[in-house]
């Protein structure tokens, strides 16, 4: 097939892929304890002799108080429901959109998000797409300069200790390498701030925000300044603890290329070792690691730095999923989760299609059976 066709059968693929995955977080979801009904009912449970349960939505229109018979109201299900009103209970449901079929309940979400329609969340006022705009500066902040430090630092180095391999270099930047493999990154933002932010020792960087307070009043040198003294901590953390694996799959990429034929040929028609590493071999060799950078900027922007989010008290995207998770704030959860999921399939299509844009030989021909 041609490029055009294999492009449309990808996107056409997204659709049940996506589908499939929102499916099956679906029915995890409904299986978990603690959903937003159990969390309400959390919060009135101290009070619930004073609190007055909503009008009902039925014929009659009555109101009740929030106190009848344990079993009556223990009968909805829900843990925390002993003692709270059964109509109460049910406005609840119609609030949360729970008194429909389940059925019902995935339909109307697969037509509202495929419309890129959110709606609001259950625990704070405000749509989720707001929600998301707002915290999205964070995590694009983090996520912009650890990727442009790990692709500069990884790359080099590992073409460096491929064609060092084996020398004191090699060994030395390989110990270096090991330890950040093994060293997550959120605990070298726990050393950090033992260390350099008054945890035990210096306090040279603050240990919390992007910014300083007051900072619109500074002049635009010192907001630069600020800024980079505020992210230097959290993105070293996440550098140090992810440049490991890139660093290796480069070297790894160039000592496959360095030892093939082609290679040979070229340096024995005289040309220099230069020209064969970034004439012939480089292109070969940058296909994995450049293929991979769809998939590398979506996991460092919005997914690699939840810890480091916590641990800085930095209110990103990843911070903004675990406490959805934790409130169990559906709309938050599922509408993350559909933009993370097709941003996550659109930039595996664009994964592909970097191969043909670093060697133009690479077709998507079907293979004849």
């Amino acid at each position: 097939m041609s490029l055009g066709r294999y492009v449309a059968r990808r996107l056409l693929l997204i659709v049940p892929t996506l589908i499939g995955i929102m499916a099956i977080n679906f029915a995890i979801v409904q299986v978990a304890p603690g959903g937003p009904v159990e969390q309400a009912l959390a919060e009135l449970s101290g009070e619930a002799s004073a609190v007055p349960a909503p009008a009902s939505s039925g014929a009659g229109g009555e109101t009740g108080v929030a106190i009848t018979a344990v079993d009556s109201a223990a009968s909805a299900g829900y843990r925390g429901s002993s003692g709270i009103d059964p109509e109460l209970i049910r406005e609840l449901e119609r609030q949360f959109g729970f008194d429909r079929p389940l059925h019902e309940r995935f339909l109307t979400m697969l037509w509202n998000y495929a419309r890129f329609d959110f709606g609001d969340s259950f625990f704070q006022d405000a749509s989720v797409m707001e929600i998301v705009l707002s915290k999205l500066p964070v995590s694009m902040t983090l996520g912009f300069w650890t990727l442009l430090i790990v692709y500069g630092i990884s790359i080099p180095l590992g073409i460096a200790k491929a064609v060092r391999d084996g020398t004191r270099f090699d060994l030395w930047t390989s110990f270096a390498i090991f330890v950040g493999y093994a060293v997550p990154g959120f605990l070298f933002a726990i050393l950090f701030i033992v260390l350099f932010a008054g945890g035990s020792f210096l306090e040279i960087f603050p240990m919390r925000g992007l910014v300083s307070e007051g900072w619109s009043s500074l002049s635009p040198f010192e907001r630069v300044v600020d800024y980079m003294w505020h992210i230097a901590l959290p993105v070293g953390s996440i550098v140090l603890g992810g440049f490991a694996t890139l660093t290796m799959l480069t070297k790894n990429s160039f000592i496959e290329e360095i030892g093939k034929q082609f290679v040979l040929t070229a340096r024995s028609k005289g040309l220099s070792e230069r020209r064969v590493l970034y004439g012939h071999v480089f292109r070969n060799a940058m296909l994995l690691v450049i293929a991979g950078f769809p998939q590398a900027f979506i996991g460092l922007f919005f997914t690699g730095s939840l810890l480091i989010e916590v641990i800085f008290s930095l209110d990103g995207l990843g911070y903004l999923g675990f406490n959805a998770a934790l409130n169990r704030d559906y709309p938050v959860m599922f509408g993350t989760l559909w933009v993370f999921g097709l941003l996550g399939l659109l930039m595996g299509l664009l994964g592909d299609l970097m191969y043909v844009v670093v060697d133009p030989r690479i077709d998507f021909e079907a293979r004849r059976t």
